[in-house]
């Protein structure tokens, strides 16, 4: 395993021995806030005192996205010149940043120009845990069919749960490597849950928010190329890794183990070089995540989950700008998802938008 402490700018390197995942630990502040607001994906909304879910499954078409890229145009414009600073959109997410101590928007996009399926997911829940300001965030994007997706969309939450139930209250436990567990143990059940469907799978980003003494603490993990990216005092701060087969270090990881990469391709057929599911490929293509662990706080408004439909046509830094003054999360998402399919982006597109404070 790779672990790296990060103080804004300062970072340590320690190497070890190849482990199951990566790992990185940043320092972003102190004090801040976070929770959501969701919508099932019947279109209903629950309200309950201890929690909160929305989970999305790709077996329902999602809005499509408009054929005239002036219309994505004119209401990208009205987004950063009107509707951005709204006074109901600050008195909205305030009252929700006082109760659940974070606001979350969610906008998806089969993106029918070039799509004919709808292969991602998303989930998110507050009050995780039964505890109030933790939360749990994630987005997953399917491959060679939307099985993986849904099964991880709908499972992901309760196999991680299970694992803070067994081990958060023991002494000196590294929730970076309860995320670690959880991505191996999400892999191996999927497997049993999906044995007809073999060539299924889906890049993970996810992210978890919790209480810790006096500070709020930011855990993630990734699989593939779905990202998280923190704004810090107005600069992206990527929290995920690509694994990708044009990467380097992956590629040779490939090669170690038997495999090869043609045109940036797993055995000349997948682009990414981790992900949950893909039996038939899980000798080169790992559920090992890269980790992160971030203290955050005032200087962090709020966190970006998307898949590669946005990331493709759009920077960590690109985004961050766009959203920066859109207090809503709602509308923040949406103007990222409308300026990926004006920027002409060929993927499903899901991204999820944390505000963490107003």
């Amino acid at each position: 395993m790779t672990r790296r402490s990060t103080e804004l700018g300062k970072e340590t390197s320690t190497a070890a021995p190849l482990a199951s995942a990566e790992s990185h630990t940043h320092r972003a502040g102190a004090g801040a806030a976070a929770v959501a607001r969701h919508r099932l994906s019947s279109g209903a909304e629950r309200h309950d005192a201890s929690l909160a879910t929305s989970i999305s499954s790709s077996v329902i078409e999602k809005c499509d996205s408009p054929d005239d890229t002036s219309s994505i145009e004119g209401s990208t414009q009205s987004l950063i010149e009107g509707e951005s600073v709204s006074a109901d959109d600050l008195q909205c997410v305030l009252k929700d940043i006082d109760e659940y101590e974070f606001v979350v928007g969610v906008a998806e996009d089969r993106n029918k120009r070039c799509r004919r399926t709808m292969e991602d997911t998303h989930a998110f829940i507050y009050n995780y845990e039964g505890i109030t300001g933790h939360g749990f965030f994630a987005i997953f994007d399917g491959h060679a069919g939307k099985a993986a997706a849904d099964w991880c969309g709908q499972h992901f939450h309760e196999v991680f749960g299970c694992i803070l139930e067994e081990k958060s209250e023991q002494t000196g436990v590294d929730f970076q490597e309860l995320v670690n567990e959880a991505f191996l143990e999400v892999d191996r059940q999927l497997a049993e849950a999906l044995q007809q469907g073999r060539s299924s799978g889906c890049t993970a980003i996810m992210a978890y928010i919790r209480k810790e003494g006096n500070k709020r603490v930011l855990y993630t993990g990734n699989v593939g190329d779905a990202r998280a990216v923190l704004s810090h005092k107005e600069r992206a701060v990527r929290l995920s890794y690509d694994h990708k087969g044009s990467d380097h270090t992956e590629a040779q990881r490939i090669l170690d183990v038997g495999g090869f990469v043609m045109n940036n391709r797993v055995n000349g057929v997948l682009a990414v070089t981790r992900a949950l599911g893909d039996s038939s490929m899980k000798e080169f293509i790992i559920g090992a995540p890269y980790t992160t662990r971030t203290e955050i706080g005032a200087d962090n408004p709020f966190l970006i989950l998307a898949c590669d439909g946005l990331w493709d046509v759009c920077s960590d830094q690109e985004a961050v700008d766009l959203v920066r003054e859109v207090v809503c999360p709602t509308k923040a998402s949406q103007l990222l998802l409308e300026h990926a399919l004006q920027k002409f982006s060929t993927d499903n597109i899901s991204v999820m938008v944390v505000r963490l404070s107003a």
